[in-house]
C-alpha cells in the first residue's frame, strides 16, 4: 500500500515521493535552478564527488547530462532524479540509480548529492526512503548498493538510517576529486526493509 502512494508517473518518467520530498526525472527547464544550487554548493560537494569538468555548470554540459539520463531511462539501465521539497518545490539535490543489472544479480547502485543549504536536515534520508520502494517493487530488484568515503559521516548516517548494512571496504574504488580513494560498501536487500 505504501508503494502505491510513493510512486506515480509523468510524461518524463517515474515520480517518487517521500514524506516531505518529491523526486522526478530532470528536464531542460531545471537547468537554471540546478546550476545555481550546484554553484553555491561547489566547495561543499567537491571533497565527495568526481573532479568537476571545466564546463561542469554550462547549459551544454547539462544538455549532455540529460541525453545520457534519457538513454539510460530508455534502456532501463539507470534512473536519475532531482529532489524537491514538496511544499515549495525548492530543488534540494539529486539521486541516481545506476548500473541496473538483471539476470542472476537483480541489483543497482545508488548515488546522491544534496545542496549545501539543505545538508543535515533529513532530506536525503527522506528521499532514499522514497526510492527504496521504486527499486524493490517497480524495478523488481533484489539488492541496492551504495559506496561512500570513510570520512563522510553524514552519508554513512543516511545509509544506516535507511537500513543499509556495511559490507566492507573497497580499495581505490572510485576516483573522487581527482584521486583514487577507498570506499565503504553498503547494501540493502529486498528482505531487509519494510516500506
Amino acid at each position: 500500500m505504501a508503494f502505491l502512494r510513493s510512486v506515480t508517473s509523468s510524461e518524463t518518467g517515474p515520480v517518487l515521493y517521500g514524506r516531505e520530498i518529491m523526486l522526478r526525472i530532470p528536464t531542460a527547464t531545471d537547468y537554471a535552478g540546478w546550476a545555481e544550487l550546484r554553484a553555491r554548493s561547489r566547495e561543499f560537494l567537491t571533497p565527495w564527488e568526481p573532479a568537476w569538468t571545466r564546463d561542469e555548470l554550462s547549459r551544454a554540459a547539462f544538455r549532455r547530462r540529460l541525453r545520457y539520463y534519457q538513454k539510460e531511462l530508455r534502456e532501463e539501465t539507470g534512473y536519475a532524479f532531482l529532489l524537491f521539497r514538496q511544499y515549495d518545490e525548492a530543488l534540494l539535490g539529486g539521486i541516481s540509480l545506476s548500473n541496473v543489472r538483471r539476470g542472476v544479480t537483480q541489483s543497482c547502485s545508488i548515488g546522491y548529492w544534496v545542496g549545501a543549504p539543505f545538508a543535515n536536515k533529513g532530506h536525503m534520508t527522506d528521499a532514499i526512503g522514497g526510492v527504496i520502494p521504486f527499486v524493490f517493487e517497480a524495478l523488481g530488484l533484489h539488492r541496492l548498493e551504495a559506496a561512500c568515503l570513510p570520512g563522510n559521516q553524514a552519508s554513512i548516517r543516511v545509509l544506516e538510517k535507511t537500513g543499509f548494512r556495511a559490507e566492507g571496504r573497497a580499495r581505490n574504488y572510485l576516483k573522487i576529486n581527482g584521486v583514487w580513494q577507498d570506499h565503504l560498501l553498503f547494501a540493502l536487500l529486498r528482505e531487509d526493509c519494510r516500506y
